[in-house]
């Protein structure tokens, strides 16, 4: 019988290296993961729309561009995904962290997330609708080895 392979998708904060330290943990660990995430490029995720379909003379259309076409892949994702992470990073206020959490909870897709507890009470409704809430990337890890094979931290 083969193994499920579960796709967790890894939603929001940009500036740090919590995705590439929650790859690292999920290969140690050997664990039948698929993660996806957004453009991480602010720079191509915000460019995207004019750069594929033309210059846009007012700021609000060209980012609406890019937005619309990042909302594609971003669903997308949502949609097939068995678990959705996000992260809430210290430095920037991540909206669209936000909404992916709320996109994937009116989806019912299980929810971790990932942030400092400084802010626990902006996100208090937030992590209301997640099933887990984790502080670094390595708890992330061990709750996925947790859940897909019943792995109890080391």
């Amino acid at each position: 019988m083969t193994e499920k392979m579960w796709r967790v998708y890894l939603s929001g904060e940009i500036h740090s290296d919590w995705r590439e330290q929650i790859s690292a943990g999920v290969e140690k660990a050997g664990l039948p993961v698929l993660l996806t995430a957004p453009i991480t490029v602010h720079e191509d995720s915000d460019d995207c729309g004019v750069a594929i379909f033309g210059e846009e003379a007012s700021k609000i259309w060209h980012d609406r561009k890019g937005a619309s076409l990042n909302s594609i892949r971003t669903g997308s994702l949502i949609r097939d995904a068995d678990i959705v992470v996000v992260r809430f990073g210290e430095k920037y206020k991540q909206w669209n962290a936000a909404f992916d959490a709320g996109f994937a909870s009116a989806l019912g897709k299980p929810i971790i997330t990932l942030h400092p507890t400084e802010h626990d009470h902006p996100l208090k409704e937030v992590d209301a609708a997640a099933s887990a809430v984790a502080r670094d990337p390595i708890q992330v890890v061990q709750a996925l080895a947790y859940i897909i094979r019943g792995d109890m931290p080391s």
